[in-house]
């Protein structure tokens, strides 16, 4: 339930459970970082021992903590090895057990919050444990955390702080303020960030200035980081880098999106292949509305990209089968939840890769279309295009430069 507490010791010691609920691993500590002062520092996420490997679990990947252990929202497991940023703070290692004066922290209580659009973690509660000679067993009492702010300072907590500000920021905001920053601070915030706020801030800007920016982080650091891009926009920067360095970021990738990014790589810039993702909700024409909405529902999804549903025969990923057609999620809104898809179909035109940006802006336009397939030859889907990336490509150069940035915090 929201607004109850729930002990760091406890949560400490339950499975990791993958989406269906089986056991792949045990929770071994708690990630969080400081923010403003007055403000309860946040959980990052969990470190979790999986497959003997001692791994990272966002925690915006884990869908509920109860008895039962800590579910994830989806199947996806990274299993690259843990490491620390600087300004992180372990609960288990760091501050169950530290002395403050005469008194010890024994646990930290951990409370569900949320503003109405998201939900995360924050610490709310410290437990304190004073022994005393006259007593065989200590004394407890709760405080809150913010009561204790030095607890949670580290050598890199000025840095922590910073990146703890503007995650409360949209990431356009974000760029405007890291643009405007030396190079040094700009690196020092990016080996600090998490990979997926990273990579939000990544894709709002030029091709340039994210080499700049990605110029130190070591290979496995930025394999972990591009990962997290949306496809269209990773294409974009692999396509700026050295060849050397791109192949090397290739062979390190998971192997499946290493190819779809090299298939990409292949249509020249300014197509429509070029400009597209192939990261759409993709069903077949038996699957029902109940099923589609399902798929819409999870937050993992782009605005754009969950605005309709790409109706194919199988496979269902891209270069998929024969294409159907689109239902859009006004119409599931509309719709039993037990009708199939085959039967909400609407007939929109779709594109060929080959087609120049400027006639996909003009069809866009023209059908008043949120994304439009893109099919090869043989009427497979090979991915879509959203009307934000067209926007992003016809707009004037440099128009990122030139935007007024406000620097206060901005509703997601």
């Amino acid at each position: 339930m929201a607004g109850d507490v729930i002990w760091a010791f406890r949560v400490m010691r339950l499975p990791l459970l993958d989406a269906g609920g089986s056991p792949i691993g045990r929770v071994d500590d708690i990630v969080v970082i400081p923010t403003r002062p007055g403000v309860a520092p946040r959980v990052l996420g969990f470190v979790a021992t999986s497959q003997r490997r001692r791994i990272f679990v966002n925690a915006g990947r884990v869908a509920a903590i109860d008895s039962d252990g800590a579910r994830l929202r989806s199947w996806d497991v990274d299993l690259n090895p843990f490491k620390p940023k600087p300004g992180e703070v372990l609960i288990g290692r760091d501050i169950i057990d530290r002395r403050i004066g005469d008194e010890t922290v024994s646990d930290v209580g951990l409370r569900e919050a949320s503003d109405g659009k998201q939900t995360w973690w924050q610490l709310a509660k410290l437990r304190l444990a004073r022994r005393s000679a006259l007593r065989r067993r200590p004394s407890y009492r709760l405080i809150d955390v913010v009561e204790l702010p030095e607890l949670f300072n580290t050598s890199g907590s000025e840095v922590a702080a910073e990146v703890a500000r503007l995650r409360e920021m949209h990431p356009s905001d974000v760029a405007g303020i890291v643009r405007a920053m030396p190079m040094s601070q700009r690196k020092q915030l990016a080996e600090a960030m998490e990979d997926d706020r990273l990579a939000d801030l990544l894709e709002e800007l030029p091709e340039a200035e994210q080499l700049r920016i990605i110029e130190g982080l070591d290979l496995e650091r930025l394999v972990n980081v591009l990962e997290e891009m949306e496809y269209d926009d990773l294409a974009d920067l692999l396509a700026e880098m050295p060849g050397e360095q791109r192949t090397r970021v290739l062979e390190a990738m998971d192997a499946e999106d290493a190819d779809l990014v090299r298939r990409l790589l292949s249509y020249d810039e300014g197509t429509a292949g070029a400009l597209m993702t192939p990261d759409i909700i993709i069903l077949g024409p038996t699957s029902t509305v109940a099923e589609a909405l399902a798929e819409i529902r999870n937050p993992d999804w782009l605005v754009s990209i969950a605005a309709q549903v790409f109706v194919v025969h199988p496979p269902y990923k891209p270069p998929t089968g024969t294409y159907v057609g689109i239902v859009h999620f006004q119409r599931l809104l509309r719709e039993p939840p037990s009708i199939e898809l085959g039967r909400c179909i609407e007939e929109e035109p779709t594109i060929t890769p080959d087609l120049p940006e400027r006639e996909v802006a003009e069809r866009l336009a023209s059908y008043n279309m949120l994304a439009v397939g893109v099919c090869d030859e043989a009427n497979r889907l090979l991915g879509a295009i959203t009307v934000d990336d067209v926007l992003d490509r016809t707009l004037p150069t440099g128009w990122r430069q030139r935007r007024r940035v406000s620097t206060g915090t901005v509703p997601r």
